[in-house]
């Protein structure tokens, strides 16, 4: 298996050739479909430091102007995801793209919303409810910041037992307590990352009432005309890891504790993690049975004319913090590097 450096490499050697080639322009009228829907999480001008092994996570708030510019130069729409059932249905000149932000982040309003205000951009807030209440768990955080008081790392139940004195040996530990651990039920992560906090002296119920938007704060962004609140469940966890009565509670009442707390039904709704282990086809029914107009996965690719018939199986393109560069917003838009991702197909959903 291949490093995370080495992947890294591997992806900005991509996006270079891509963009030395000028492939994001010749092979595009190929690549590209008919608008995409763009994923971020946090946004915050704090540079990452040494360790920050969820440094993917975040950009800066020039980048997402960077990427808004680019946009629009490249003359895609900025419409909401209201309007996407019927840009797809109705295909038209112009590409269009849809902003997601995931989780609720504080930083999201106080950083990421200034740029979208000045460029006059429409945008969705997927929110988990228990962030919102102050009492949800951001396992992935917690094993960041646990890790990063610990010396060495032991998960048992995965047989793991690494050093961790220095920002190389601990990030090496975060790749590798997070595969394992991703790999099996997501009971056994949240107990094992539960007991690394409390090992840690973390108190990991306080990551989601520093990091998250609480009520008070949500109702008052969502008194914006430009903003869109979704759902992204109770509890964020990874829906097809769990049975079909969980996974339902999960989606329905997320839609009705926002209906109730903020005063308008969300339309919208967003899998936790998202990729193929974490969401599929019955999850994609079950979003929609719960009367959710569209549902947007992390599955990577663009949106083309055939996605109108899933709706709740959206893919989206993440704005990677590594990869904060205009050669690789350049191919991410092209739709160049889902070729190969995809291996030629338009629609992943299965």
């Amino acid at each position: 298996m291949l490093s995370a450096e080495t992947r890294l490499r591997l992806f900005r050697a991509g996006f270079a050739a891509i963009a030395t080639t000028r492939a994001d322009y010749w092979l595009a009228p190929a690549a590209r479909g008919l608008g995409v829907i763009l994923t971020f999480h946090h946004v915050r001008p704090e540079p990452p430091g040494a360790y920050a092994p969820n440094r993917l996570l975040a950009i800066t708030p020039d980048f997402l102007d960077r990427v808004l510019t680019i946009l629009r130069r490249r003359g895609f729409d900025l419409i909401g995801l209201d309007a996407v059932p019927g840009r797809l249905r109705r295909p038209e000149a112009r590409p269009f793209a849809v902003l997601t932000f995931d989780d609720g982040y504080r930083d999201t309003r106080d950083h990421a919303r200034p740029v979208l205000l000045r460029h006059g951009a429409p945008w969705t807030l997927f929110v988990t409810t228990d962030f919102a209440e102050g009492a949800g768990r951001l396992w992935w955080l917690e094993l960041e910041r646990a890790i990063l008081r610990l010396d060495r790392v032991r998960v048992p139940e995965a047989g793991l037992d690494l050093p961790a004195a220095d920002a190389a040996q601990k990030s090496a530990a975060f790749v590798q307590v997070y595969r394992a651990l991703r790999a099996g039920a997501e009971e056994r992560l949240r107990a094992a990352i539960a007991r690394l906090a409390r090992e840690a002296g973390l108190d990991a119920a306080a990551i989601a009432r520093e990091l998250c938007l609480g009520w008070d704060e949500l109702r008052a962004l969502a008194e914006d005309p430009d903003v869109t609140i979704g759902a992204h469940t109770l509890s964020h966890p990874m829906l097809a890891k769990h049975d079909a009565a969980t996974a339902r509670r999960e989606i329905a009442e997320s839609r009705a504790i926002l209906a109730a707390r903020l005063g308008r039904v969300p339309q919208h709704f967003s899998y936790p993690v998202g990729d193929p282990t974490s969401a599929g086809p019955r999850d994609f029914a079950l979003a929609a049975a719960a009367g959710f107009a569209t549902a947007v996965t992390t599955r990577p690719g663009h949106l083309f004319a055939a996605h109108a018939e899933h709706l709740h199986a959206l893919p989206r393109v993440s704005v990677n913090g590594c990869f904060q560069t205009d050669a690789a917003l350049a191919a991410l838009l092209s739709g160049v590097p889902f070729l190969a991702w995809n291996r030629g197909r338009r629609l992943n959903v299965a």
